[in-house]
């Protein structure tokens, strides 16, 4: 069995051990302070005898270090190291993650968390709802004024029976029966059962910034954040987003969600009066009749999609063929036919192919892109294969 050094010295990384066994890059050795991951927490990494370890993790009760290369014998004694700088990182994004979500809990007391994930790369909290950026805002100014009055962090051991569990954030289903739990005190700010390593002390993140807020799907809303000196540089960053937003919007920084809330109202305003002016333009388009067969078509640049979709439904409904190709960032195309003879997922797929575009559908309607080519060069193309397929078959 390996004793666990981390779980008492967060701060101890350099150690001498013995190896217990080997198994191609699998080490095992009799004690170390390679924090194999846990808690939302990766796991460590560093090196054993100059040798890199990639990977900690458990394998049943047993703690594998993965060496790459590994020529390590059993019983060699070897000199560890951890990296420090990573672990470290580690520990700040776990405390923050402890203290953002208690500083967020207090303003929205009904807020419960599903998952964490603290890495060197990304440190996000995934709670059960979402979250006004008005209540991300108050609770950074709790949460860094615990950072600047340097509340103490402990972590203490209870019975998974212990009454006073009650007063802990703990999942207590899946804690087996008689298991010690360890659970992490921040100041009163947060308690919570938590097997993940932490500092000492809040002074310690110097500074807890939440950089954006995204949907992880059904677990919830995923809550960004940093801390220390990356903390401080995203919100420096940010700031200057903000500053150029202002000066783009004519607005003062303090006016600029306002700004921006007028000017979504005056773009979508645009937009529905702009979308019902196309429409009108791609319905009133002079059909020109081959083999029997009116065909109708055109560009339109930045044209949403449902205008355009609409528009060919209405065209296939009334019995004829419609080309339309909008041109924005790439081109986009929607063929429809209201008669067997134009097969438009076929006449799309190969016309759309010579551009390096793809598309697909039904034989009566079909919808593509092309990233690289001009609308108008698309437009004719396909044009002129819906008119030679018509003219053979008549």
């Amino acid at each position: 069995m390996t004793e666990e050094i981390f779980r008492r010295d967060g701060y101890a990384f350099e150690f001498e051990a013995r190896v217990l066994s080997v198994d191609g890059e699998e080490v095992e050795l009799d004690i170390t302070a390679f924090y194999p991951g846990g808690g939302g927490q990766v796991c460590d990494t560093g090196t054993i005898r100059g040798l890199e370890v990639t990977e900690v993790f458990y394998k049943k009760d047993r703690i594998i270090h993965k060496v790459k290369g590994s020529d390590l014998k059993k019983d060699d004694t070897v000199w560890c190291s951890v990296d420090w700088d990573r672990r470290y990182d580690l520990m700040m994004g776990h405390t923050g993650e402890h203290l953002l979500f208690g500083s967020l809990r207090r303003q929205v007391p009904e807020l419960s968390i599903n998952k964490i994930f603290i890495s060197p790369d990304s440190k996000y909290v995934i709670v059960d709802r979402d979250v006004s950026w008005e209540d991300v805002r108050k609770a950074l100014l709790f949460a860094n004024q615990a950072i600047r009055d340097n509340l103490p962090i402990t972590k203490a051991l209870m019975d998974r029976d212990d009454p006073e569990l009650e007063k802990v954030r703990i999942k207590k289903e899946r804690i087996p029966e008689g298991e010690v739990v360890s659970v992490v005190s921040i100041g009163g700010i947060d308690l919570s059962a938590c097997s993940g390593l932490h500092v000492m002390e809040t002074g310690e993140l110097e500074m807890l910034f939440v950089d954006r807020k995204v949907s992880a799907g059904k677990e919830g809303v995923a809550i960004h954040f940093r801390v220390g000196n990356d903390a401080k540089d995203s919100a420096m960053a940010l700031a200057n987003v903000c500053l150029q937003a202002s000066d783009a919007a004519e607005s003062k920084p303090e006016d600029l969600v306002r700004a921006v809330s007028n000017l979504r109202a005056e773009s979508e305003t645009l937009r529905k009066t702009s979308g019902s002016f196309v429409k009108k333009q791609i319905m009133e388009l002079v059909p020109t009749t081959i083999g029997g067969v009116d065909v109708v078509g055109g560009v339109f640049p930045l044209v949403e999609r449902s205008v355009l979709s609409d528009a060919a439904e209405a065209y296939k409904v009334s019995g004829k063929v419609c080309v339309l190709v909008s041109s924005g960032d790439s081109t986009s195309v929607m063929i429809s036919s209201g008669t067997e003879k134009i097969d438009c997922r076929d006449v799309l797929s190969k016309v759309l192919a010579e551009f390096g575009g793809r598309g697909g559908g039904k034989p009566d309607f079909a919808q593509g892109g092309v990233a690289d080519a001009a609308a108008e060069t698309v437009f004719s193309r396909l044009m002129d294969e819906v008119a030679s397929r018509l003219q053979l078959i008549n």
